[in-house]
C-alpha cells in the first residue's frame, strides 16, 4: 500500500490543497471547501466520509452516498479509539486504499483532528472539508448563516 501523497496522482484541487498544507506545516494532507468536496465526490475522484456521530447524522442531516465513520460517539462525543481502523476498512471496502478521502464534520474542526490521526497512521490521502456540514457559530450563536455544506446549498438529506 502506498501511503504518501506524492506517490498518488491527485486531482488538481487536492494537489493544491496538499501543497498549501505542506507550506503551512499542517499535520494532515490539507483541506478543501464544501463546493470543491462535492465536485470531487460526485465525479468519483474522492470518497466522502462523515466523521460526525450517528446522532448528528440522523438528526441534523447527511450527504447522500457519503460513508460514515464516527470520530467520536454519543452525546459526550467520546473519542472513538477504533477510528483509524474503521476508516481503513471503509476505504478498502469502498475503493482502493489510495483513493483520496474527504472528511466532513460539523464545522471542520473534528475532521481536522481525524485527518491528523489518519496521517499519523500512514493514510496520507485524507483531507479535511473546511467549514464542515453546518459551518461556524456566528455572533447570534447560530450555524449555517455564513459557511458550511448546507449554507452552500449542496445536497443533503435528513432521516
Amino acid at each position: 500500500m502506498s501511503t504518501a501523497v506524492q506517490d498518488t496522482e491527485l486531482p488538481p484541487a487536492l494537489q493544491a490543497a496538499h501543497n498549501d498544507a505542506q507550506a503551512s506545516g499542517l499535520a494532515h494532507a490539507g483541506g478543501v471547501p464544501p463546493t470543491v468536496a462535492w465536485d470531487l465526490f460526485t465525479s468519483g475522484q474522492a470518497l466522502l466520509v462523515d466523521v460526525r456521530s450517528g446522532e448528528e447524522r440522523k438528526f441534523v442531516g447527511h450527504v447522500p452516498g457519503s460513508l460514515h465513520v464516527a470520530w467520536a460517539t454519543g452525546t459526550a462525543l467520546t473519542r472513538n479509539p477504533r477510528f483509524v481502523r474503521e476508516l481503513e476498512a471503509a476505504i478498502a471496502k469502498a475503493a482502493t486504499r489510495d483513493a483520496p478521502v474527504l472528511l466532513l464534520c460539523r464545522s471542520g474542526k473534528r475532521s481536522v483532528l481525524a485527518a491528523e490521526a489518519a496521517a499519523k497512521a500512514g493514510l496520507q490521502n485524507v483531507f479535511n472539508v473546511t467549514e464542515g456540514f453546518e459551518g461556524e457559530i456566528d455572533d447570534r450563536q447560530q450555524r449555517g448563516a455564513s459557511d458550511g455544506w448546507r449554507h452552500h446549498r449542496l445536497p443533503w438529506v435528513q432521516d
